[in-house]
């Protein structure tokens, strides 16, 4: 009986550990597919594909697509700002 047991059990990993490496195996293709899909749209925008090419695209600052939208005003000078609204409540 304890033969039935034991087989039935290896049965079972073997048939779980089949499922994992499957999925596994699901986990990594789609993960390629999408590198390459990044990889190919990269290419088309004439930009370079890579880790040190994106961290140093996400650290510049965003550039402005009208001159002075980013600039601050010459004359701005920082104030205390109060705004308060006040309610009873019954």
């Amino acid at each position: 009986m304890k033969i039935i047991q034991q087989a039935l059990r290896a049965a079972l990993f073997l048939i779980l550990a089949f499922f994992g490496l499957i999925m596994a195996l699901v986990f990594m293709a789609s993960t390629l597919l999408a590198i390459g899909v990044l990889y190919i749209v990269a290419r088309l925008q004439g930009r370079p594909f890579g880790v040190k090419a994106y961290w140093a695209e996400r650290r510049r600052p965003p550039m402005p697509s009208q001159p002075g939208v980013w600039a601050k005003p010459a004359q701005h000078k920082p104030q205390d700002v109060t705004d308060i609204e006040m309610r009873e409540i019954p």
